[in-house]
């Protein structure tokens, strides 16, 4: 057996003969790129670090937040707090209360309480008896007097009813004038007949029919007489239901409401508002108003009748009314735990309506003289005053930025949960009731 050199088989090769390629080549794993990704997986520990360590960070400030020990450079009065996150600010919920002004005597008040003007005296106008409206004589808001026509209802039955009634009083009468006559000539016949008997002219037979004919004509007078009377009452009775349908206002004052319009039944006794009306106008009497107000229990001791009063309205609030408790109202309201108060108002004018909103400020009886005053005097809700250990007194508002801000003010008197305020503050800002003990500048978020 022949064997081949090395040398031989390769110098006796060909150019068909192609090196041969390695079977297990295509199955070898290419580390090259792997050595490319090596940095990027070692940055994972790094950014997993920075993380931890700012989630640490801002659960640190956000404890010393709470206990108020944040460094100054993170304090949120500084400008530079505009980036901290609420997290990390806490704002806290905070309630904004008004701060009021009063002139006048109103700030002396030992009770205040709202209410409701009304006239003493207000009646609804409806008829007497059941008809339909054929003409009404006023327009709301216009004066009436007492006794003016206000409307008229049909009533032309009535009308025939009367003239009926005035024949049978006239024909009663002419029967009550013929009898008369008929007295006058039976008195004659028994004179006569008395004469004759006296003369023996006559029997004593005749005399007496001649007597008895004259006392039965005086006695159907006295029939005649009260038929005729009769008559005239049902005459009378048939013009008051004919008045009926005429109504009249019964007091002088002002027509606040028209109630019923033309062609409208009226039903008496307010009967009328299922199947109509019940009255055809209201009229108050606006020279006589008085604000009924609901005044808690706690503070009706401070309350007397007779006591001065001033009273403030929506609708003028350039100007405070006298007044003086007229009645206090006997009986209490369970639900509210109230006492019904009427205040009489002593100055009313032609601005003051009916069901307008008012404001009672009851004030010191024992000086009962009514004063006008226009000294404008601040009162802030005793509740907002805040009072530190040094005996400096403030109250807290909120800047448009949200962030409380401290006032130093100087308090007067207090007085129904209102404290008068010397000095700090103009009148109609907001201050936050209740406040807590914050840092100056403190983030806050207003209650609505």
């Amino acid at each position: 057996m022949s064997t081949t050199s090395p040398e031989k088989s390769s110098a006796g090769s060909t150019d068909t003969d192609a090196p041969r390629r390695d079977p297990l080549a295509s199955l070898r794993i290419d580390r090259s790129s792997n050595n490319q990704t090596r940095p990027a997986r070692r940055r994972w520990p790094l950014v997993l670090l920075m993380l931890a360590l700012i989630g640490g960070a801002g659960g640190f400030l956000y404890w010393k937040k709470n206990q108020n020990e944040l460094p100054e450079w993170l304090n949120v009065s500084q400008a530079t707090s505009k980036w901290v996150p609420d997290i990390i600010q806490n704002r806290p919920e905070v309630r904004l209360v008004a701060v009021g002004v009063q002139s006048g005597r109103s700030g002396d008040a030992v009770v205040v309480a709202t209410g409701y003007l009304e006239s003493r005296q207000t009646a609804k106008i409806g008829a007497r008896a059941a008809g339909r409206v054929e003409a009404i004589h006023f327009e709301e808001g216009v004066t009436v007097k007492a006794n003016d026509l206000l409307a008229v209802l049909e009533h032309a039955e009535m009308d025939a009813a009367i003239a009926s009634a005035e024949a049978s009083v006239a024909r009663a009468k002419a029967a009550l004038d013929e009898q008369e006559i008929k007295i006058s000539e039976a008195l004659v016949t028994a004179n006569r007949a008395e004469s004759l008997w006296k003369q023996r002219s006559n029997s004593e037979a005749e005399r007496d029919q001649a007597k008895f004919a004259y006392q039965s004509a005086i006695a159907t007078k006295e029939s005649l007489s009260a038929e005729y009377q009769l008559s005239v009452a049902r005459r009378r009775e048939t013009e008051l239901a004919r008045d009926n349908m005429f109504i009249r206002a019964p007091f002088s004052g002002t027509v606040i409401s028209k109630d019923a319009e033309l062609g409208e039944s009226i039903l008496p006794g307010g009967m009328g508002e299922a199947s109509g009306r019940g009255s055809v106008a209201t009229i108050a009497d606006l020279s006589r108003l008085e604000v009924e107000c609901d005044v808690k229990e706690d503070f009706i001791t401070r309350v007397i009748e007779g006591q001065p009063a001033e009273i403030a309205v929506d609708a003028v609030p350039n100007r405070k009314y006298h007044g003086v408790v007229r009645k206090i109202i006997p009986m209490g309201d369970r639900a509210r735990a109230t006492i019904k108060v009427k205040v009489e108002v002593t100055d009313a004018d032609r601005f003051l309506f009916p069901e307008m909103s008012s404001t009672v400020y009851f004030l010191p009886s024992e000086n009962s003289e009514p004063v006008d005053s226009d000294k404008r005097r601040i009162f802030c809700p005793s509740e907002a005053i805040v009072k530190d250990e040094s005996g400096s007194k403030y109250v807290w508002t909120v800047d448009k930025e949200g962030r409380a801000q401290k006032l130093v003010v100087t308090t007067g008197q207090e007085n129904d949960g209102k404290t008068e305020i010397k000095s700090g503050l103009s009148g109609n800002e907001r201050v936050v009731a209740k406040p807590g003990d914050w840092p100056v500048g403190q983030p806050v978020k207003v209650s609505e």
